[in-house]
């Protein structure tokens, strides 16, 4: 049997898989994420392995959190005076409270606090004024409403990935016809 070869293929999947990653990253930089370790994680690979074509993407764990955000434990617990009320990721296939979380929740807690120090996020008063409290009493407040409203979709890889498939379809396909034509002799 006659060993087949997809050149023209095999092109138009790398650049699928460039303009994936290009589109996520940008989506990323838009919402203020470009240049930290999600943005950096993002790669792919595209080739041929025993007659068969691939493209695979890599990025940090959490991304998936990220691109389809995460339904809360519990809406209702969410203080009355919460700028952000309500569920944030009602369709998610991710909610907080199940699977089988490594951590603990005072590891949660201290990496919103960490997240909350680089921001130099702080409490303020009613006229808007920095008032006193502690960036642990501040995660912990953030933690809970995370918690139980849940994060928000960004979709900063899906939209890419579905467009991508939209704007390389016909190409797929003419290069999967120049490549039969020359692997058969036409």
């Amino acid at each position: 049997m006659a060993e087949f070869k997809y050149p023209f293929m095999e092109k138009v999947l790398k650049r699928y898989a460039s303009y994936v990653i290009q589109q996520a990253k940008a989506n990323l930089t838009k919402d203020g994420k470009g240049g930290g370790d999600l943005y950096n994680s993002l790669t792919s690979k595209s080739g041929e392995n025993k007659e068969e074509l691939f493209v695979q993407f890599f990025m940090e764990n959490y991304g998936q959190f990220v691109d389809k955000g995460v339904k809360g434990k519990n809406p209702s617990k969410v203080s009355i005076n919460a700028k952000i009320r309500g569920q944030q990721a009602p369709n998610s296939p991710f909610k907080f409270g199940s699977g089988n979380y490594s951590g603990t929740w005072d590891t949660y807690v201290k990496s919103i606090e960490s997240w909350a120090k680089k921001k130099n996020v702080r409490f303020r008063n009613s006229k808007g004024q920095y008032a006193k409290g502690n960036y642990k009493s501040l995660a912990y407040i953030i933690s809970n409403n995370i918690y139980n409203r849940g994060l928000k979709p960004t979709l900063f890889f899906s939209k890419p990935f579905d467009a991508g498939l939209d704007k390389f379809s016909n190409n797929l396909l003419m290069a999967f016809v120049s490549d039969t034509q020359n692997n058969v002799g036409i």
